[in-house]
């Protein structure tokens, strides 16, 4: 039955970055929320305070709820949250569906939607891209993986959070494809990267040198969304480096359960390795920049 605002009981569990402001979608929308986080944070706070009801674990979320939502960090968190002793699976109903909208293995994504399955609860894998002002601004890209009929049902859900969403194929296709966006995301951070450097290091005004090329063939979401970040030496957080790195090592670990090399992936990973040493891996992605500015001794900055 298609979820409908006003009558489909919602779960959500994981009030972070990305999930508080899309919980804060979904209640704009008329969808009812029963919410979970597993840290005491302002912005579960707000969730609460726009009309979210507060409860103690994930199985609670799931209790009674149509549709249970989990976004969390990792692969072992979403394991906790919907399989763990006060997961979701305790008390989901048959017929409910779980979306799981965080990022992690594909293979283990499999392995939940069969222990969710074998109680007669639906899964879709449906990781996002857009970062925290696509969560706010509800205009997600969102990459799905599970049964047509069930996508169906819960389109409704997405259109409260994105816009760009797409069935891709069974379950584990929509990490596939989020690991495919990372990919590409990644790889282009590092040609914005080595672009500015170049400029900065032959004492080229940056600032402007990042506006001829962005209008061109180079033209990239990285260049105009992140660039002028890096020219202010603005380095907050959209996405986190260390939740970069960790998006990567699943990019390398699925290219090694098809034997395929990434060698472009596996650089961008090096890089921000340098990054972490630094003690910067609470920075955005943009703090990409750094590994090169040690290197040459000198800051990309707008003058």
């Amino acid at each position: 039955m298609p979820a409908t605002p006003g009558t489909t009981q919602i779960g959500f569990v994981g009030l972070g970055i990305m999930g508080a402001p899309m919980a804060l979608n979904l209640i704009k929308a008329g969808f009812s929320l029963r919410v979970y986080n597993r840290t005491d944070r302002p912005r579960a706070q707000e969730v609460v305070d726009a009309g979210g009801e507060r409860v103690a674990t994930p199985a609670a979320a799931a209790d009674g709820s149509d549709v249970i939502i989990t976004n969390v960090t990792d692969t072992p968190d979403v394991e906790e949250v919907i399989l763990g002793e006060n997961g979701v699976l305790q008390t989901a109903r048959a017929g409910a569906t779980v979306i799981d909208m965080s990022t992690i293995s594909p293979r283990v994504t499999r392995d939940i939607a069969a222990a969710l399955g074998e109680k007669g609860v639906h899964m879709l894998d449906a990781p996002v891209s857009g970062g925290d002002v696509g969560a706010q601004q509800g205009t997600l890209s969102i990459m799905v993986g599970g049964e047509q009929s069930v996508f169906d049902d819960c389109l409704p859900v997405f259109e409260a959070m994105g816009k760009n969403i797409n069935l891709i194929g069974d379950n584990g296709a929509g990490q596939t494809t989020k690991a495919c966006n990372q990919i590409a995301v990644s790889v282009a951070n590092l040609a914005m990267a080595e672009a500015l450097m170049l400029a900065a290091a032959s004492d080229l005004d940056v600032g402007k040198v990042l506006d001829a090329i962005s209008g061109g063939a180079a033209g990239s979401w990285n260049l105009t969304n992140l660039g002028p970040r890096i020219l202010k030496g603005d380095f907050a957080p959209g996405f986190m480096v260390r939740l970069q790195q960790k998006d990567l090592k699943l990019v390398l670990e699925a290219a090694n359960d098809v034997k395929l090399a990434l060698p472009g992936v596996s650089l961008v990973h090096q890089f921000f390795n340098i990054v972490e040493r630094l003690g910067c891996a609470d920075e955005g992605t943009q703090a990409l920049i750094k590994a090169y500015e040690v290197q040459a001794g000198k800051e990309a900055r707008a003058t």
